[in-house]
């Protein structure tokens, strides 16, 4: 049984002298407003109120901390990016965001959930920035997939793919549906490994996620790591 379906509420976190001791394990999910976020944070957990879907995008306003036990949390952060949230909202945000990401010392990485309709917005692209420099994972959920074809979902994991590749080498990328649950298992699977055995970069992987069918579509192309300069890299199967 995954992690997440063991999540309950913890704690709900407005501002960063409020946030509970960084002990343990932290994975935050960040997002553009509306990009199904909440969505994606039920359906991992099997559950339907998890976390709260609105049709007001910007609903989500806190930190809000779900325990997973063995000091394990999910952090779901403010949607970013809606229009109608005043100026000095978004600024709090930003302030609030930027600094958690890039500070916070028990937090060992992200999901970041991308419209796959429109990925790669500009705001998505700050977040980006924001964590790059911290070094920690990053794993991309490519939303809403159900609403392509197959040959337009695969488009757009390459053009993804691609973008982390050359920029951000730390962050992975896969399709995923609420609707259809493209996914769900093989991001549960990442995840729980995440939260159970924490995160090693040195096998510097980009896992590319719902490419084939026989084998739920995961393929994982290695990239020469610091610890392997002398090495080929293995060549990629089919």
């Amino acid at each position: 049984m995954s992690v997440f379906q063991n999540a309950t509420f913890y704690t709900t976190v407005s501002e960063l002298r409020d946030l509970p001791p960084p002990v343990g394990v932290e994975i935050a999910f960040a997002g553009r407003s509306n990009a199904g976020k909440s969505s994606a944070i039920n359906t991992l957990a099997n559950r339907n109120r998890l976390a709260f879907v609105s049709k007001t995008p910007g609903r989500t306003q806190h930190l809000n901390f779900f325990q997973l036990g063995n000091n394990r949390f999910l952090v779901d952060l403010p949607g970013y990016g809606y229009a109608k949230v005043p100026a000095e909202v978004r600024q709090h945000w930003e302030r609030l965001l930027s600094t958690y990401l890039q500070t916070r010392q028990s937090l060992h990485g992200m999901v970041l959930i991308m419209d796959a309709r429109h990925p790669l917005t500009p705001l998505d692209r700050q977040m980006l920035a924001w964590f790059a420099p911290t070094k920690k994972a990053v794993h991309v959920l490519l939303t809403k997939s159900d609403k392509l074809t197959r040959q337009q979902g695969q488009k757009v994991l390459k053009t993804v793919l691609g973008f982390l590749r050359e920029s951000y080498p730390q962050c992975s990328v896969q399709l995923f549906s609420s609707t259809s649950r493209e996914g769900v298992e093989e991001a549960s699977a990442l995840l729980d490994a995440w939260f159970g055995s924490g995160i090693d970069l040195d096998t510097d992987m980009i896992r590319e996620a719902g490419a084939s069918g026989s084998d739920k579509g995961t393929r994982e192309m290695r990239r020469k790591t610091p610890n392997a300069r002398n090495k080929k890299p293995p060549v990629k199967g089919e």
